[in-house]
C-alpha cells in the first residue's frame, strides 16, 4: 500500500518528526508483518532516523550540517543558489526502511523518523510504502 503524505515546512533548515504519521500509515494499511519505506521525492530534502527524545539533537545536527555545507561558498556554481541544500539532502538520503512487526514500527527506544527540510519554507510531500512479508 502506497500513501502520499503532505507537510508544510517553516524554516530553511528543519527536521520534522513524522513518526506518528508513519505509524498511522502502517495502521491504515492493515499490514502486521513487513516493511515500511519512507521516501522523499525532493532533491533538497531527505528522510532520516535519529533520536527524538532530546530536541537539542535536531539543533546540533542542523548546526553541524551548516558547518560542513555552508549556504554561501565562493566556488558554488549552481544558479539557484541552493547547493548546500542539495549536499545536505545527499548526506541524509532520500529514504529509510523500517521493519513492521505485529502492526508496529520496529524503532529503538529513542528513535524517530524525520523529514529533513534544507530549502524551506515549502509545501512538501513524502511517501510511505508498506509491504507485507
Amino acid at each position: 500500500m502506497l500513501q502520499k503524505l503532505a507537510l508544510k515546512t517553516f524554516s530553511r533548515d528543519e527536521m520534522r518528526d513524522v513518526t506518528d504519521e508513519v505509524r498511522a500509515a502502517v495502521a491504515k494499511s492493515g499490514i502486521t508483518e513487513g516493511i515500511a519505506i519512507i521516501y522523499c521525492p525532493h532533491t533538497t530534502a531527505g528522510i532520516t532516523i535519529n533520536e527524538n527524545a532530546d530536541p537539542d539533537v535536531k539543533h546540533d545536527v542542523l548546526l553541524r550540517l551548516d558547518e560542513v555545507y555552508p549556504w554561501n561558498h565562493p566556488k558554488y556554481l549552481h544558479a539557484e543558489g541552493n547547493t548546500a541544500s542539495h549536499l545536505k539532502a545527499i548526506t541524509t538520503g532520500t529514504s529509510q526502511t523500517v521493519i513492521v512487526q505485529n502492526g508496529r514500527l520496529v524503532l529503538g527506544r529513542w528513535q524517530g523518523i524525520y523529514f529533513c527540510e534544507f530549502d524551506g519554507p515549502r509545501d512538501r510531500e513524502y511517501y510511505v510504502k508498506i509491504m507485507e512479508g
